[in-house]
C-alpha cells in the first residue's frame, strides 16, 4: 500500500534498502538531511515486522518517501530489513516511478570486495540505458555480478524505466560511512547536488551513528518479538 501527499512530476527516484554495509541506508539518510527533503508519503507491507521507531522525539516509520523539491528528487528511506517482501516492495517502487513518470530510478547498493582498502571504496555502475554522464565521471561499469533484493527485482521487472545502479565496495557486518561517502560523491557529479565535501565524511559518520542506533533498537525489538512468539508456542 502506498500513501502520497504530493505527486512530483518527472523526478529522479533514488532507492536504497538495508544491505551490505548499510551503504544505501546511510546514503539516503544523508541525502534527506543535505537536501532538506520533506516527507511526502509512506508505504507498507504486511510481510514485514510491524514496527515504528521514535528517534529524538520524532516518529520514523520503517518505509518512508521523501522529496527534495529544488533538485526534483524522490527518495525512498528504509529503516528495516525488507527480507521476504522484496518482490512486493519492488512493485511499489515501480508503481511510484510510473505514476510520477520518473526520469530515472537510481538504486544504491553495497558490495563485498576482498581487497577493499580501509580508506578507499571503489564505486561501480550499471545502467539499462545509455548514460554518457557515467562515462564522463569515469565510473567503471560492473561487468559481472549477481544483484539481489529489491534492486535485482527492479532490474528484471522495470525494463521500460531507465534504471541506474551504483555499487560501492563496503565492509561487511557494520555500517560503512566511507563507502556511502563515495556513493554520495558520484551522485554529486551525476546529479549536480552541490555537496560540500569538507564536512561530508563527518556528516556521513554522524548519519552512520544514527543508523547504528536505530538498527540496533529494531534488532533488539525483533529479538524480543521472536522470544515472545516462542513463549506463546511453548
Amino acid at each position: 500500500m502506498i500513501e502520497l501527499s504530493e505527486k512530483p512530476k518527472n523526478p529522479t527516484l533514488i532507492e536504497g534498502f538495508p544491505g551490505f554495509g548499510f551503504v544505501s541506508t546511510i546514503t539516503t539518510e544523508f541525502l534527506i538531511k543535505h537536501l532538506d527533503a520533506k516527507k511526502i508519503g509512506s508505504f507498507y507491507s504486511d510481510k514485514l515486522l510491524p514496527i515504528s521507531v521514535i528517534h529524538d522525539s520524532k516518529l520514523i516509520e520503517p518505509l518512508e518517501i521523501y522529496y527534495a523539491k529544488k533538485e526534483n528528487i524522490v527518495i525512498f528511506r528504509t529503516m528495516t530489513n525488507v527480507s521476504g517482501a522484496e518482490w512486493e516492495i519492488a512493485e511499489i517502487v515501480k508503481d511510484v516511478a510510473e505514476k510520477l513518470k520518473a526520469k530515472e530510478i537510481i538504486s544504491i547498493e553495497g558490495i563485498s570486495a576482498p581487497e577493499k582498502s580501509a580508506n578507499k571504496s571503489k564505486v561501480y555502475c550499471y545502467s539499462n540505458c545509455e548514460s554518457k554522464k557515467f562515462s564522463k565521471i569515469k565510473i567503471d561499469t560492473l561487468k559481472d555480478g549477481i544483484v539481489m533484493g529489491v534492486t535485482g527485482v527492479l532490474l528484471m521487472k522495470s525494463q521500460n524505466i531507465p534504471i541506474s545502479c551504483l555499487f560501492a565496495e563496503a565492509t561487511p557486518g557494520i555500517p560503512d560511512s566511507r563507502a556511502a561517502g563515495e556513493i554520495i560523491k558520484v551522485l554529486d557529479d551525476y546529479l549536480g547536488l552541490k555537496v560540500d565535501y569538507k564536512p561530508l565524511m563527518k556528516t556521513a559518520e554522524e548519519v552512520e551513528e544514527k543508523v547504528k542506533g536505530i538498527l540496533s533498537k529494531i534488532k533488539e525489538t525483533s529479538a524480543q518479538k521472536e522470544k515472545k512468539d516462542v513463549s506463546y508456542l511453548g
